[in-house]
């Protein structure tokens, strides 16, 4: 008896292993699109990534501005990891109200991002927690284009956690980025900063493949505090990652702004301090 029930379950083990093999764990730090995972990668792994994030559509007229970046990934520790990037923009603007028109490529800043893992996500642990911050230095107006010396430090609160094992993934942030600016020749800096909050779920569709979607709220300030408010925008999004071996990835999410406002402008969305769509398509190389 004892030996039936044993190739009576053999076949069951034997499936519940090759599941257990065919949907290996997944790192969720790219996962979620604009939303950040928790999970910062092995300690001495290093990684390069290419990464371009576009805007499209401000107000009547064209316009469009994509960024790339050029990115060499480090982790120090089993607790933190950094990130040093430097960024190229290339916009072309065309009668959209209040912008000049522009058609430039050009070199426009850099950035190092340190990652602090607070709670790593595993048995005895269900939701993960981080900390980034991300210093950055840049000489365009990210918006006008015109020349601007500029420096911000966006801070990222990030939580996840694994709804099914290895299967579905959600995430949320929280974000605040301050940021001053000055003109050629303009002895004063103007301040500025924004708010955000986003949520994103991912499922596993296939070993490699894992499809998901994205809510994002931000909202922008004429200061570092928030009692000027410039205005808002709400974006909804689809969101794709596709593991191609364990050491090379494709991460990609487009967001549609669905409400928002800005102070003195009518209409329901805001397209005087955001994006009518937002893109963002990475991909990355472990070694």
């Amino acid at each position: 008896m004892m030996v039936l029930c044993a190739i009576a379950a053999t076949p069951r083990a034997l499936a519940q292993q090759l599941t257990s093999d065919r949907y290996y764990e997944l790192e969720t730090k790219y996962l979620f699109g604009f939303t950040d995972g928790t999970d910062i990668g092995a300690e001495g792994e290093k990684e390069v990534e290419a990464e371009t994030t576009a805007g499209l559509g401000m107000h009547d007229g064209t316009y469009r501005a994509i960024e790339q970046e050029f990115e060499f990934e480090n982790v120090p520790s089993q607790y933190w990891g950094y990130e040093a990037s430097a960024h190229f923009l290339s916009q072309q603007i065309n009668d959209v109200d209040g912008l000049r028109n522009l058609n430039q490529t050009t070199f426009s800043g850099l950035s190092w991002k340190p990652k602090f893992l607070i709670i790593g996500r595993g048995p005895g642990n269900p939701i993960g927690l981080s900390i980034s911050v991300q210093p950055e230095w840049g000489r365009i107006d990210g918006t006008s284009g015109i020349s601007a010396t500029s420096f911000s430090m966006e801070t990222r609160i990030a939580a996840d956690t694994e709804l099914i094992e290895n299967m579905l993934y959600a995430a949320t942030n929280l974000i605040y980025a301050p940021e001053v600016e000055r003109a050629p020749g303009d002895p004063t800096w103007s301040r500025s900063s924004g708010f955000g909050a986003t949520a994103a779920a991912a499922y596993r569709v296939a070993p490699k493949v894992t499809l998901g979607g994205e809510a994002e709220y931000y909202r922008a300030y004429g200061g570092f505090g928030f009692d000027s408010l410039d205005g808002s925008a709400f974006y909804l999004g689809p969101t794709l990652h596709i593991q191609f071996n364990p050491k090379i990835y494709l991460a990609a999410a487009w967001s549609f702004q669905v409400v928002g406002h800005a102070q003195g402008q009518l209409g329901n969305l805001d397209l005087t301090d955001f994006t009518r769509q937002r893109g963002n398509l990475k991909l990355g190389f472990e070694f």
